[in-house]
């Protein structure tokens, strides 16, 4: 009889990509459900090894988070029991607490969790760890994974992966600069990024625009008369594709970027040092990293820039876009 798991990411698109790894060792011992929450859910559809999603809106996790509602909580306590799953793994970020969720899987019966805790777990853990704060967060969730007995299957890298994306139906080489950002302080400048696509496409690059329907005014700006306009025009499973055939990705750190990197395209990263890199940097591809990593700001995990000026991301020019795109090319050649 299959082990019945489940693994929780309950945050945003990008935190869940980043478990792919882990999940995929879980689906080797195990039929995998992953409890995941709407920011969540459209990356939860591309991963290899889940067989079923469960979908909730953590009070303690998700941005702007609902009141917490007792029905709600024992709907989702109810639901997890009437599955009897044999072991929980529950993959948080090293800020994050995974008590909360462990005392509702113990009230739903569930035998067994894993997880890694700064804190004092008592009964809510039956696996504790205590991971090293400075490590890639899809190394952090493979960790989880291992110590509940599941290893990735031989022949597997540990690189995150999506299932096949539809292929991208444009020009043979382009590049894809993607502004938005889910977290502000985490955005380069529309105005810089608008710059990039000029220099960009004057230094010979095709150039193509991607954002959210809700960043639809963003990325014809940003296009202006240089760059292709897709904003809103993709799904997240298109995006992916559109990605894959991109020579490189011009991006802050949000979920395209591991988006990018789970389909294998280098990466120039705008990254806010707002957190760290060394946890949240694309992982497994070829990435140059822009931004000053030493400003102010460092380590604040803010979700808006304290700093007048945004001069983390700011202080990068277009110019040095174009030569780490360039450099790019030249090491996957």
């Amino acid at each position: 009889m299959s082990v019945r798991v489940l693994v929780a990411r309950l945050d945003s698109d990008g935190d869940v990509l980043l478990a792919g790894p882990a999940i995929r060792a879980a689906a080797t011992g195990g039929d995998v459900t992953l409890l995941c929450g709407p920011l969540g859910r459209q990356a939860a559809e591309l991963l290899p090894g889940v067989s079923e999603i469960v979908e909730w809106a953590c009070p303690w996790i998700v941005p702007d988070p609902p009141p917490v509602d007792p029905a709600d909580v024992q709907g989702l306590v109810d639901q997890i029991a009437e599955q009897r799953f044999d072991v929980a793994l529950i993959l948080t970020s090293f800020h994050q607490s995974p008590l909360p969720l462990a005392l509702l899987l113990r009230l739903a019966g569930v035998p067994r969790v894993v997880a890694s805790s700064v804190d004092f777990p008592g009964s809510l853990l039956d696996i504790r760890l205590c991971q090293e704060e400075d490590i890639p967060e899809a190394q952090r969730a493979l960790q989880v994974a291992e110590a509940a007995g599941f290893a990735l299957p031989p022949g597997d890298d540990g690189l995150l992966r999506v299932k096949a994306p539809p292929k991208y139906e444009g020009p043979d080489r382009y590049v894809v600069v993607h502004p938005g950002a889910s977290v502000p302080a985490r955005a380069w400048s529309p105005h810089r990024c608008a710059e990039t696509v000029v220099a960009l496409a004057e230094a010979g690059h095709h150039v193509l625009v991607t954002g959210s329907p809700g960043e639809s005014e963003l990325t014809a700006l940003v296009a202006g008369d240089h760059g292709v306009d897709l904003g809103g025009r993709t799904s997240f499973a298109e995006l992916a594709g559109v990605l894959a055939g991109a020579e490189a990705v011009v991006v802050g750190n949000t979920g395209p970027a591991h988006l990018a990197a789970a389909v294998g395209t280098p990466v120039v990263s705008l990254f806010s040092p707002v957190v760290p890199a060394s946890r949240w940097a694309p992982y497994g591809v070829p990435v140059r990293l822009l931004g000053d990593q030493w400003a102010e700001c460092r380590g604040t995990r803010a979700r808006e820039c304290p700093i007048p000026g945004h001069p983390c991301l700011n202080s990068v020019s277009p110019d040095a876009v174009v030569a780490a795109v360039d450099e790019l090319q030249a090491v996957t050649a």
